[in-house]
C-alpha cells in the first residue's frame, strides 16, 4: 500500500543531489588514495585530499540522515536510504584507515600489487558515482544499474585474487629482517581488500532497492 502511495505522492528529489555528491566524494578519496600508492612524495601530499573527501562525505551523510528525519515524502523507503548512504559513507571511511595505516607505518614504495587494488577501487568509486544518478528513475535505468552492479562485483572478485596473489607473494619475497615491512604491507593490503568489499556492500544495496521498486 505504502508503494502505490509514494508513487502517487509527489516526491523529495534533492536525495539524489546528495547521494552524487557523497559519490563524488567517495570518486575523490578513491583517486587520492591511488595518488598515495604511487609512492614518495605522492604519500603526503595525496593523504591530505582523502581526509578532506571523507569529512565531505560524512557531511553529505549528515545532510541525508537529517532529511530522511524531516520529508513526509521520501523517493525509496526511508531505511533503505540510510542503509545506502552509510554503505557509501562506509567505503570512504575504510579509505582513511587505509591512508591512514600507510601513514602510521611510514610507507613510501609499494607493490605492483597494492597499485592494482587501488586501481581497483578506483574503478569500483567510478561505477558508484555512475550508478547513483540512475536511481532517480529507477524502472527505466534498472537495467544499467544492475550491470554496473554486477561490474562492482565482478572487480570485487578480481580484487581478492590480488590480495592473496600479493601477500603470498609478499611473504615469499620477505627477509627475516623484514617481518616489520611484511606486517605493515599486510595490514595495508587488508585494508584495501575491505574498501572493495564495502563498495560490493553498497552494490547489493542498491540491487535490492531496484528489486523492491521495479
Amino acid at each position: 500500500m505504502m508503494h502505490w502511495f509514494r508513487r502517487l505522492m509527489p516526491r523529495e528529489e534533492r536525495f539524489f543531489e546528495m547521494f552524487a555528491r557523497h559519490a563524488e566524494a567517495v570518486m575523490r578519496g578513491a583517486r587520492a588514495l591511488r595518488g598515495m600508492l604511487e609512492g614518495g612524495e605522492a604519500v603526503q601530499r595525496h593523504y591530505a585530499a582523502v581526509l578532506a573527501a571523507e569529512d565531505d562525505a560524512d557531511a553529505v551523510t549528515r545532510e541525508v540522515v537529517q532529511a530522511v528525519r524531516r520529508t513526509f515524502v521520501t523517493p525509496f523507503d526511508r531505511g533503505d536510504i540510510q542503509t545506502l548512504i552509510g554503505r557509501m559513507d562506509d567505503a570512504v571511511d575504510q579509505m582513511k584507515k587505509a591512508a591512514k595505516a600507510i601513514v602510521l607505518f611510514e610507507m613510501t614504495e609499494f607493490d605492483d600489487e597494492l597499485r592494482r587494488m587501488g586501481d581497483a577501487i578506483e574503478r569500483c568509486a567510478a561505477l558508484l558515482r555512475e550508478t547513483v544518478p540512475l536511481l532517480s528513475a529507477i524502472g527505466q535505468n534498472a537495467g544499467r544499474i544492475n550491470e554496473y552492479c554486477e561490474q562492482i562485483r565482478r572487480i570485487e572478485g578480481e580484487a581478492d585474487d590480488i590480495h592473496d596473489a600479493g601477500v603470498t607473494e609478499l611473504f615469499r619475497r620477505a627477509p627475516p629482517e623484514g617481518a616489520l615491512r611484511f606486517i605493515a604491507a599486510r595490514e595495508v593490503f587488508d585494508q584495501l581488500e575491505k574498501i572493495v568489499d564495502r563498495f560490493d556492500d553498497a552494490a547489493n544495496e542498491i540491487e535490492g532497492i531496484v528489486v523492491e521498486h521495479v
